[in-house]
């Protein structure tokens, strides 16, 4: 497994990373263990996590995923081989995260209850990247590089990125944490994220986790070079559009199991120009030769923006396709290919 330089930190990732948002819902714990044996196995050393998961977000399950992560270090005796991330909450309604029932928000207090509780959930004494979820600010639209602006208010108790930066680099002091990164971040943020690290005695952000597919390649607007000259390496989620580059949902299929169908979420890949292009995709990768999950995966590992790939799979089969994907190296005329469709699709389902 190639192993990547996360921003300018010390540390070496592997090129994919295993995402762990199902574990304590579609996944159980003995399966979680199995996944995270796998691809140790396989060469991945990066693991990542939030206190909001699993998905979707409720009462009941948070904490979970982080707890099960958790378990598997307590059991295997694995917790310095891993380069472990997970996340705290920004600006968010949901009461559930706080033990006063507020709502999220970027405050000194708020932060340091939530990686204290990861902490613990996560049965270590340090974590090596520290991220912000989504922005304390308001944004337009989640993932924070929409196709359009809708012109948010800003909110009257926003804490600034300085101020957010000011607590994480006591936590790094304290040792609690090694290094930071954000999340659904625009470029805006991201740069004010940089330069206040310039301006400031605050830690740099290593790593910027936003969405990226083939029917979502907004990052290369404006953030893409951003995280190339700044070295703000790209952990793209959700590189196989929750699922519909697989194929598995074409022709309105809903297979047992799958997130679509069990949570009926995912509507932005729904409508007629996002079903064309991703079936587009899927009919290129045939005739290619090759499994649509692993070229849209091997596609997001050529850009030269990404540090690492996060992978989601709820089935041991569905895992072991994606983690070989990190062997293929598409053809220039499959790149082509990938680009000629872009150009008719654009960004469908960002």
């Amino acid at each position: 497994m190639e192993q990547r330089r996360l921003g300018r930190t010390d540390i070496q990732v592997s090129a994919l990373c295993l995402g762990t948002m199902t574990f304590g819902e579609q996944n159980s714990e003995a399966e979680g263990h199995a996944q995270m044996d796998y691809a140790v196995e396989k060469g991945i050393n990066f693991f990542d996590a939030a206190e909001l998961y699993p998905i979707p977000p409720n009462r009941e399950t948070q904490g979970r995923t982080e707890r099960i992560v958790g378990s598997w270090f307590r059991k295997t005796g694995n917790r310095d081989r891993i380069v472990t991330a997970t996340k705290v909450v920004g600006r968010t309604d949901m009461d559930w995260f706080r033990e006063n029932g507020e709502g999220g928000r970027l405050t000194r207090s708020q932060i340091e209850y939530a990686v204290d509780r990861s902490l613990k959930n996560l049965e270590t004494d340090y974590i090596d990247l520290y991220q912000i979820h989504f922005p304390d600010r308001r944004t337009t639209g989640f993932g924070s590089n929409p196709t359009r602006w809708t012109d948010p208010e800003p909110a009257e108790d926003e804490n600034s990125i300085q101020s957010t930066l000011e607590v994480l680099g006591d936590l790094v002091k304290s040792g609690k944490v090694r290094h930071i990164g954000i999340s659904n971040e625009s470029a805006w943020g991201t740069m004010r994220y940089v330069a206040a690290s310039e301006l400031y005695d605050v830690p740099r952000v290593a790593s910027i986790q936003n969405a990226y597919s083939l029917v979502n390649r907004t990052f290369e607007t404006g953030l893409a070079e951003v995280a190339r000259r700044e070295n703000v390496g790209l952990l793209a989620y959700s590189v196989l559009a929750q699922g519909y580059l697989t194929g598995k949902y074409r022709n309105g299929a809903l297979p047992a199991g799958a997130r679509k169908t069990l949570f009926d979420r995912l509507q932005r890949y729904e409508h007629p120009r996002a079903i064309e292009a991703v079936a587009a995709y899927c009919d290129l990768a045939a005739e290619a030769g090759l499994d649509s999950s692993q070229m849209a995966i091997a596609f997001a590992l050529s850009r030269s923006f990404v540090t690492s790939v996060i992978l989601g799979a709820t089935r041991m089969d569905q895992l072991e396709t994606d983690i070989a994907a990190a062997e293929l190296t598409l053809s220039e005329d499959v790149l082509r290919k990938i680009d000629a469709l872009h150009q008719e699709f654009g960004n469908p389902a960002p």
